[in-house]
C-alpha cells in the first residue's frame, strides 16, 4: 500500500545496489557465466564455499588473456565475488575480509567500487591490541634514521648515471602563482621545480610517523613491484599487506630484491591517506582534468627506467630525496623506444649502464636533471622522458592531468 511517505535513503541506495547486481548477473549469464551466477546466488545467501568458487571463476576470466582484452563485466563480477567473501568473513576473520575488499578495489571494475569502499569502512583496518602485518613491525627510531639519511655529494655521484648534474639544471621557483606557472612553464612545456607549495599538507608530518602508516594502512593489501625495474626479466608483482611492504624495506636482501609501491592508486584505495594530501592548484592549468593520482613509495635505490607519459605530471616529493633526469619530447627517436606496443613509451637504454655502441645516438644528448628534495614539486610536461632514482626512503605522489583537445589539435 502506498502511504505517500518517501522511502528512507538507505532503502533507495540498497534498491539501486540490488538493481546493479541483478543487471550484472544478467550480463554475466549472456557471457556464458552460468556457473558463476549460480555460485554468486548461493554466496549472497551466506555460502562461503560458493563465494570463493565465484571469486576463483572470475579470477580465471581476468587472466584468460591480455588485461585490456578482459570483458569489463568480468571485472565487476570479480568485485561482486569479493564483496560476498568479505561479507561472510567479516565476522570471524577481519584481515581476510579486508584482503578480499582490497583485491576487489585493485582488480575489480568500477560498478561496485562505492560498495567496496563502504564495506571497507565497516571493517576497521586496526584495533587496539592487534598486531599489524605478519612481522614484528618497524622500529620508529630506525625508520626516522632511514628517512633522514643524507648522502654526501661524493656518495651520490657513485650511484647516479654518468654525467649526472653536469648538464642543465631544472629551474627552481618558490611557490609561484598559477598565472606565472601557466605563462612561464605550462604553455612553453618547460619543466620546473616548485618549492614551498606542499608544506601545509598533513602528509608532510604524518607520513614520517611509521606507527601512523601502520595503523592506517597496515592490514591493507597492495601490489608491490619486486626487482630492479619493470623491464627486467626477474621483475614481478607481489600482493602483500602494507605492513609486510614496510618490513621488506629493511630485509637483508632488500638491495637484491627491491620492493617498490609504484604508480599505484593508493589514495583511491585508502581514503585516510587521501585526506593527508591536497591537489595543487597548478593541476587546473589549461582547464585541466585530473586523470590519475598515484603513489610511489620505496627504499633507497628504487629506479623507474627512462620513459614518458601522455599527461601533464606534477610530481610531489613528500618524503626523502630522488634524482630525476629529463629529456625533451623532441628527441624521442634518439632515445630508442621499445618496439613492443606495451613498452613503446619506455627507452631500451639503461641509464645505469649505457651501451653507446648499441645506442650511438644517445651519446651527447642534452638533458636536464636535479635532486628533488623533500617538499618539492616537479612539473614534467607531456611526453618528456624521465628517469627516476631514489636516494633514500622515498614517498612521492604524482598528479596526472590532461587538457581539452582543440579541434585543430585533434585533426
Amino acid at each position: 500500500m502506498d502511504t505517500g511517505e518517501p522511502e528512507p535513503a538507505g532503502a533507495v541506495v540498497a534498491a539501486a545496489g540490488g538493481e546493479k547486481r541483478a543487471a550484472l548477473l544478467r550480463q554475466i549469464t549472456e557471457e556464458g557465466g552460468f556457473a558463476f551466477v549460480a555460485s554468486a546466488e548461493k554466496a549472497a545467501a551466506g555460502d562461503l564455499r560458493a563465494a570463493e568458487a565465484a571469486r576463483e571463476m572470475a579470477w580465471e576470466q581476468l587472466h584468460s588473456g591480455p588485461w585490456r582484452g578482459v570483458e569489463p563485466a568480468w571485472r565487476d563480477a570479480y568485485a561482486l565475488a569479493c564483496l560476498h567473501v568479505a561479507s561472510i568473513r567479516a565476522g570471524d576473520d577481519r584481515r581476510a575480509a579486508l584482503r578480499a575488499l582490497d583485491m576487489g578495489l585493485i582488480m575489480g571494475g568500477d560498478l561496485l567500487r562505492g560498495e567496496l569502499q563502504a564495506a571497507v569502512a565497516r571493517v576497521p583496518a586496526y584495533r587496539n591490541g592487534d598486531s599489524n602485518g605478519d612481522g614484528n613491525g618497524i622500529d620508529a627510531e630506525r625508520w626516522m634514521e632511514g628517512l633522514s639519511r643524507n648522502r654526501d655529494i661524493a656518495d651520490v655521484f657513485k650511484v647516479l648515471p654518468v654525467k649526472s648534474l653536469s648538464c642543465k639544471q631544472i629551474e627552481r621557483r618558490t611557490c609561484i602563482s598559477l598565472e606565472a606557472f601557466i605563462h612561464d612553464y605550462f604553455l612553453r612545456e618547460s619543466p620546473v621545480i616548485l618549492s614551498g607549495c606542499i608544506d601545509h599538507w598533513p602528509a608532510r608530518t604524518k607520513w614520517k610517523d611509521i606507527k601512523y602508516l601502520e595503523r592506517i594502512a597496515g592490514d591493507r593489501t597492495v601490489p608491490a613491484e619486486v626487482g630492479k625495474n619493470y623491464v627486467c626479466n626477474e621483475w614481478r608483482q607481489d600482493l602483500i599487506t602494507f605492513s609486510q611492504f614496510l618490513e621488506r624495506m629493511w630485509s637483508p636482501d632488500c638491495s637484491a630484491n627491491l620492493t617498490y609501491l609504484a604508480q599505484h592508486p593508493l589514495f583511491d584505495q585508502i581514503k585516510e591517506l587521501r585526506e593527508d594530501i591536497v591537489v595543487p592548484d597548478y593541476c587546473s592549468a589549461g582547464g585541466g582534468e585530473l586523470q590519475a593520482l598515484n603513489a610511489w613509495f620505496g627504499p633507497d635505490g628504487t629506479v623507474t627506467p627512462l620513459h614518458h607519459d601522455p599527461h601533464h605530471n606534477l610530481f610531489a616529493q613528500v618524503l626523502g630525496r630522488k634524482y630525476i633526469r629529463l629529456y625533451s619530447a623532441s628527441i624521442s627517436e634518439d632515445l630508442y623506444p621499445h618496439m613492443e606496443t606495451m613498452l613503446s613509451n619506455t627507452s631500451q637504454i639503461d641509464l645505469d649502464n649505457i651501451d653507446v655502441k648499441e645506442f650511438p645516438r644517445m651519446e651527447g644528448l642534452e638533458f636536464m636533471d636535479c635532486i628533488l628534495e623533500e617538499g618539492d614539486l616537479l612539473y614534467i610536461p607531456p611526453k618528456w622522458w624521465h628517469y627516476v632514482k631514489s636516494l633514500s626512503i622515498s614517498f612521492s605522489v604524482s598528479f596526472w592531468w590532461r587538457t581539452p583537445i582543440l579541434p585543430s589539435e585533434g585533426s
